[in-house]
């Protein structure tokens, strides 16, 4: 029977999808491990199929799926070169997910879950990718989905998000009150707020570090950079891992190395100065939008499991995961999100204060795409255009090709 756990102070509770936090310290609950002895089937085409009896689903229904997961593992031979790497560099592309983010990953779960409970009505607080998918999935399944979307959500999110035909509600206020006040009105109203760190959501990106470890061969990589917002992604990462060991498949976990911008870093602060609870942040100031939650409901837990397992937390600046999120684009054809470039941007900065170290290699883990928020690239200034006549056209490409 399928048991929620608090990882943080080690106490089972009752499953209430309205209420996925524990009551003695508010981390957020995970679902029990099931028995040892689980298997894959990477013969079937789906990744629900393949890690199905990771999840804590009794059955499937693959006529919900949109095609998520199986995305690629790409080398950055460029990035390598260019940072002169003695170790190779890969990227896990998550933005081949079907509404081009990871979240797509988690919200196939939940509404595998939410059908299996005959659930009609789902929503998710969001600042936009975790709205768009839970609106694409929701409307694949039929379900009446609601959108709390925060105030400064991007305008391509919310054109993205709305497409789908959910009703998005663009809320003011305080972000932090508005994900606690998800779960009481949801609970009153009848609607299932799967939101960042929901048990289910957790579940499902488990399933990257599964793909990653066939993906380098059936071992983890040395090096895991990972974009943390309200931390529920590390902590679905951390916990796929911990299936691999316990199944006695690795001996050691990845060095999980958590990312954030240095304008909203409220579990990096935490972290440098040793604590174990989360200062919220007032005002968060960085483009790096997907990831600026001021207080992540999972920032505690993520502290304990980083210290438990020998990670650590890093901030970067606006300006380098601008310059990192050009570098991957030019570089290796990746336009990814500002939240995602902090992995390259961290990666560089890990680099500089560790050269004595030979990792074997190291994953970043790109976790949306950058087609969703284009004001960062507006105010770049190296993007090449020039306006020429259809006469002229030639005499320009030939001074270009020189």
């Amino acid at each position: 029977m399928e048991k929620w756990y608090c990882l943080h102070c080690h106490r089972f509770q009752e499953l209430d999808i309205h209420s996925p936090f524990c009551h003695l310290c508010e981390s957020p609950l995970v679902i029990w491990p099931q028995k040892k002895g689980r298997s894959f089937h990477l013969d079937r085409p789906s990744s629900l199929e393949k890690f199905k009896a990771f999840l804590p689903l009794n059955r499937l229904e693959t006529k919900l799926s949109l095609g998520e997961g199986n995305t690629p593992l790409l080398r950055l031979y460029h990035i390598e070169k260019r940072l002169r790497s003695s170790f190779p560099i890969y990227a896990k592309n998550e933005m081949v997910n079907p509404t081009h983010s990871f979240k797509d990953r988690g919200t196939t779960v939940v509404i595998q879950k939410a059908l299996a409970l005959k659930i009609k009505k789902i929503g998710t607080v969001s600042t936009g990718n975790m709205a768009a998918s839970t609106a694409a999935y929701g409307a694949k399944a039929g379900l009446k989905t609601f959108i709390l979307l925060k105030e400064d959500a991007s305008l391509e999110k919310t054109l993205s998000t709305g497409i789908y035909g959910a009703n998005l509600i663009r809320v003011k206020g305080d972000y932090g009150e508005l994900f606690k006040e998800s779960y009481r009105i949801g609970k009153r109203v009848g609607i299932y707020f799967a939101n960042s760190c929901d048990p289910y959501r957790l579940e499902g990106y488990k399933i990257t570090s599964f793909e990653i470890y066939f993906q380098l061969g059936e071992r983890v990589p040395d090096y895991l950079f990972v974009p943390v917002s309200s931390g529920g992604h590390l902590v679905g990462l951390i916990l796929g891992f911990l299936d691999l060991f316990r199944e006695g498949l690795i001996k050691r976990l990845p060095h999980f190395i958590g990312l954030q911008a240095k304008g909203c870093s409220p579990i990096v602060q935490s972290w440098k100065k040793n604590l174990k609870e989360i200062v919220p942040i007032k005002v968060p100031q960085t483009i790096a939008h997907a990831i600026s939650n001021p207080s992540p409901p999972a920032g505690k837990l993520v502290l304990k499991l980083l210290r438990e397992t020998g990670g650590e937390m890093l901030a970067v600046t606006d300006e380098e995961l601008m310059r990192a999120q050009g570098e991957l684009a030019s570089l290796e054809g990746l336009f990814c999100d500002p939240a995602s470039a902090t992995t390259l941007a961290g990666l560089k900065k890990w680099y500089r204060l560790n050269r004595q170290i030979k990792p074997r290699e190291a994953v970043l883990v790109l976790t949306g795409t950058g087609l969703k928020d284009l004001s960062p690239v507006k105010e770049r200034e190296k993007i090449s255009l020039i306006s020429v006549s259809l006469s002229g056209l030639e005499e320009a490409l030939t001074s270009l090709a020189i």
